[in-house]
Parts: structure tokens; C-alpha cells; sequence
């Protein structure tokens, strides 16, 4: 590292320009404060970049590539098409493109509200000073009144599989591929392993998976797992439950399966999905006196560190790693810093996983709540009996929508739903736990038909025992 040209002071430095780090300088900046984002990894972090984005880009184009190709097998609704042809440099050009223009306005976001952009790499020297070297070569330091952490997070590599061996690849070396591999084996079948997995099985790549545990994403219950279970078995996507990955071997991935014995995957490719990490390396961390909590920097519901004036938000503070919980850390720090009274405590973080079918989760699992010491009810309305969702040929996947409240008050306490676009109801699903809605909140608001939405009603109103459009 050179030695530092210039010092510059300001009162607030941001540290990653992610999901969580841009928003907390954007809010910042407009709340009037003099604000320094470094980032080095482009605009948007992991998420827009490497993750959410491109993700779901290539998970739409899949889809619409196996909805063409069932159209050219066999003719449905009136329609035929001949046999698609997929490009996957193409593909893969049409996702950066899109990526560029999204980091592009995040850029222009940034710039509007006035904040400064430095693209470089910083290094802290103690908990209020660092060192930054430019994507020049140049170096400055910055001394500020108060930080914000926003590392964000990597993926896990197995000791095993290492990322440079160029047959084994992570999530973001799968969105970059140029050449569609003719067989998979994904290690991991959790969100990321089951949404990328999915989407190649769904290009044509021939997908197995290895998983540890004895079920795909532990997350949820068997309920809602059961129809992607379901739709990767009829798709012929073989899934090794109780299984270990053991070594990358010429043809494929060599695994001890759930009776102990050695079995072996063809692949050309193996994608390894086994879960995300903190950023915590290479940036002068051991420097600020901060105490951590396992992997993850600890703090509290203010998202101060035991370090006064430090904050940290987003994948470095722990489960759950979404980028929409680092947004509303964010622009919740950035009030903090121009003297709003604010805290977080949300009633439940939305996860959605897009899969096939997607699947939605808010609150808690009937499971979860009777573990919790709740007596409850539930209602459970299936997409099968709804107008739109079978207008969109979305009814026979065996979805539904699932509704769990308190027995005494019919209080609200979790919401779950799988299916074709259900990840659409999540922004309705969380705000009937935040606002602390009702069973009879949900079911006498007047739903739009034909929407996918209505299917939330009517689970309401099962579990009060007066469903419209479901014989019980």
C-alpha cells in the first residue's frame, strides 16, 4: 500500500456499496449529512451484481425457454412453436447488460442525493480511520465521525472443491457461464443451490444434487416443500438427500450416500452452494475493537457495534442474509445519524425463494408457533381452486396459500404460500404481520378477482371455518 496522499474528514463513511450500504448513504445524504461511500465491488453489491438480479434474470429466461420447448412438444391453449435454440453466451450477455444498467442507476441515485462515491478499497487503521486505495493507485485517508459497515457477504468454498479448479464453480461463476454444461452437480440444496439448479435443469443441463441434511430447504415444512419435490422428480432431477460430497473426480463428484457407501455424479460442471459468509477479511476489522458474535459483527437493535459511533448492517450482521433486511438496516442507521429516534424490530423478515414453484415464508410455521406456546388455527386455500391461478396454468403444481393465527384472538402469526408468482404476495403477506392484522382483517378486505391474491382471503377465511370456494 502507497503512502496516503490527502486526509479528508466527514461525518459519515459507509463501507460497501450494497443493498444495505448504498440505501443507508442515499438516506443520508438526503437527511443532509456529509456522507462517503468506498465500495470496490461495483455498485449494488453481491445482489445486483453476482445474486439476486442476474439470478432471477437467468431463472425468467429458463422459464420462457422450457415454456417454448413445451410448446414445440406438444401444442397447448391454441399454441405451437418449433424447437428453441438457446444461446447461452447470448444469455449471459443479455443479463450483464442488464446488470449494467442497474448499477448504473444506483450511480445516479448516489450522485442525485449528493453523496460521495470513492471506487477503492479501504483498510481501517482504527475504528474511525481508514485507508483507501483508489482504483488509480492512489491512496487517501478518511477520518470520520461516525461508520457504517456494509461488507456484505461471500460464498462458501469446501476445502474440497476448490473455486479455482475450473469445473467446480459458485453461484456467481454460474451466471457467468458461456456455454451451457450438459450435466450438473449442485452441492447444496438450499435456496441458491435449488433456484440456479432448477434453472439449468430447465435450459436442459441434466441436474443432480447433493444435499447433507435429509430434505431440501430446511427452512420450511414437507408441506411446503412437497410440490418443488414433486416438480423435481417429474422434471428427472435426481436429489442425493443424507449425502456428502466428497471429491471432484474426472467424470463427475464423487459422494458417501445416506447408507455410507461411495457413489459417483457425471458432471461437467460442479455448482457448490452451501451457504454464504461475512466479509470480514482484508479490511481492518482487528483493528476496531469490535466485538463479534460467532462469524457475524455483533450488534444491537440500532445496529451499533460495542463501539461507539460504529455501525454494521446487512449479511455482516448475521442471519437473516437478504438484501431487503440491509436496506431497511440502512436507511434506519442513516435516520439514527441525523437524530431520528429509531430502531429495528421488525414482526417478521419475508423470505422468498424462487424456485419451482416459488415459495413465500412470513412468520411462523404452525410448527414454530405451537413450539412458541401457541394454540392456534389454520386455513389453507389451494391454488388449484382459483380462477387466475388456473388461467395461468399455475393450479396443478399443488400450491396454496396457508394461513396461522392465535386460536383466543385470531391474531395473525405467520403466512406461507408456494406456487407459479407467488413471491408477488409477499409485500401483502408482511404487512398483515406488521400492522398486526386479523383473520377478519384478511377476509373482509375486499380482494381483487381474478387475482392470485384472493387465494389469501379465502385462507383466511377457511381457518375461521367460512371458505367461499372450498368444500370443508
Amino acid at each position: 500500500m502507497g503512502k496516503a496522499t490527502k486526509t479528508t474528514k466527514t461525518n459519515v463513511l459507509i463501507i460497501g456499496g450494497g443493498p444495505a450500504g448504498y440505501p443507508c448513504a442515499i438516506r443520508a445524504a438526503q437527511l443532509g449529512l456529509d456522507v462517503i461511500l468506498v465500495d470496490k465491488g461495483g455498485l449494488g453489491g453481491t445482489c445486483l451484481n453476482r445474486g439476486c438480479i442476474p439470478s432471477k434474470a437467468v431463472i425468467h429466461a429458463a422459464s420462457r425457454f422450457e415454456e417454448i420447448a413445451a410448446h414445440a412438444e406438444t401444442p397447448a391453449m391454441g399454441i405451437s412453436a418449433g424447437k428453441p435454440k438457446l444461446d447461452m453466451k447470448a444469455l449471459t450477455a443479455w443479463k450483464d447488460n442488464l446488470v449494467t444498467k442497474l448499477t448504473g442507476g444506483v450511480g445516479g441515485l448516489l450522485k442525485a442525493a449528493g453523496a460521495n462515491v470513492l471506487d477503492g478499497w479501504a483498510e481501517f487503521i482504527d475504528a474511525k480511520t481508514c485507508t483507501v486505495t483508489l482504483a488509480d493507485g492512489e491512496t487517501m485517508t478518511i477520518e470520520a465521525q461516525n461508520v457504517v459497515l456494509a461488507t456484505g457477504s461471500v460464498e462458501v468454498e469446501l476445502p474440497f472443491l476448490p473455486f479455482d479448479d475450473p469445473r467446480i464453480i459458485s453461484s456467481t461463476g454460474a451466471l457467468a457461464l458461456e456455454k451451457l454444461p450438459k450435466t450438473m452437480a449442485v452441492v447444496g440444496a438450499g435456496y441458491i443451490g435449488l433456484e440456479l439448479g432448477i434453472a439449468f435443469a430447465k435450459l436442459g443441463t441434466k441436474v443432480s444434487f447433493v444435499e447433507a441434511l435429509d430434505r431440501i430447504l430446511p427452512l420450511y415444512d414437507k408441506a411446503m416443500t412437497r410440490p418443488i419435490t414433486r416438480w423435481l422428480k417429474t422434471h428427472n432431477v435426481d436429489v442425493h438427500l443424507s449425502s456428502k460430497a466428497k471429491a471432484l473426480t474426472k467424470s463427475g463428484l464423487s459422494y458417501e450416500d445416506k447408507d455410507g457407501k461411495e457413489a459417483e455424479i457425471a458432471a461437467e460442471k460442479v455448482l457448490v452452494a452451501v451457504g454464504r459468509k461475512p466479509v470480514t477479511q482484508g479490511w481492518g476489522l482487528e483493528n476496531m475493537a469490535i466485538d463479534m458474535s460467532g462469524p457475524f459483527v455483533k450488534v444491537d437493535d440500532q445496529c451499533a457495534t460495542s463501539m461507539r459511533g460504529v455501525y454494521a448492517i446487512g449479511d455482516l450482521v448475521g442471519e437473516p442474509m437478504l438484501a431487503h433486511k440491509g436496506t431497511a438496516q440502512g436507511e434506519m442507521v442513516a435516520e439514527i445519524l441525523a437524530g431520528h429516534r429509531r430502531r429495528f424490530d421488525p414482526v417478521s423478515i419475508p423470505a422468498v425463494c424462487f424456485t419451482e414453484p416459488e415459495i413465500v415464508g412470513v412468520g411462523l410455521t404452525p410448527d414454530e408457533a405451537k413450539a412458541a406456546g401457541e394454540t392456534v388455527i389454520t386455513g389453507k386455500f389451494p391454488f388449484a381452486a382459483l380462477g387466475k391461478a388456473l388461467a395461468m396454468q399455475g393450479g396443478a403444481d399443488g400450491g396454496f396459500v396457508r394461513v396461522t393465527a392465535r386460536q383466543s384472538d385470531h391474531l395473525v402469526l405467520g403466512i406461507h404460500a408456494v406456487g407459479a408468482h407467488v413471491a408477488e404476495l409477499s409485500g401483502e403477506f408482511a404487512l398483515a404481520l406488521e400492522m398486526g392484522a386479523r383473520l377478519e382483517d384478511i377476509a373482509g378486505t375486499i380482494h381483487v378477482h381474478p387475482t392470485l391474491g384472493e387465494g389469501f382471503a379465502e385462507s383466511a377465511l377457511a381457518a375461521l371455518g367460512q371458505p367461499l370456494h372450498i368444500a370443508q
